[in-house]
């Protein structure tokens, strides 16, 4: 299964494109942070993503404010087919009342 669900804030994002295939699609980076416990510790858990929206998805992303919190739900794949790096792609999202990430 490959399926990954986080609280982040949209911190950069770029311009609506459309693949050569028509498809809307939008490439921005989230920002986590959160406290969590390991082992017994507590610990800061930071992390920057980079993050794709396709499909009918995108354009309410493109609308969703920069600096907003949401909680966010999708599945983690290589950026393209050679890649060793990660992208995550965003199945849905929500806003969320607690602002703190």
């Amino acid at each position: 299964m490959n399926q990954l669900q986080f609280t982040a804030l949209i911190a950069e994002r770029d311009a609506l494109r459309y693949t050569p295939a028509g498809m809307p699609i939008i490439n921005a980076v989230l920002q986590h942070r959160s406290q969590q416990v390991e082992a017994g510790i507590a610990r800061t858990s930071e992390f920057e993503i980079a993050a794709v929206a396709a499909g009918e998805i995108s354009g309410r992303f493109d609308a969703a404010p920069l600096g907003g919190v949401y909680r966010f739900t999708g599945f983690l794949n290589k950026k393209t087919r050679n890649s060793k790096s990660l992208v995550f792609h965003i199945i849905d999202f929500s806003a969320v009342t607690d602002s703190s990430i």
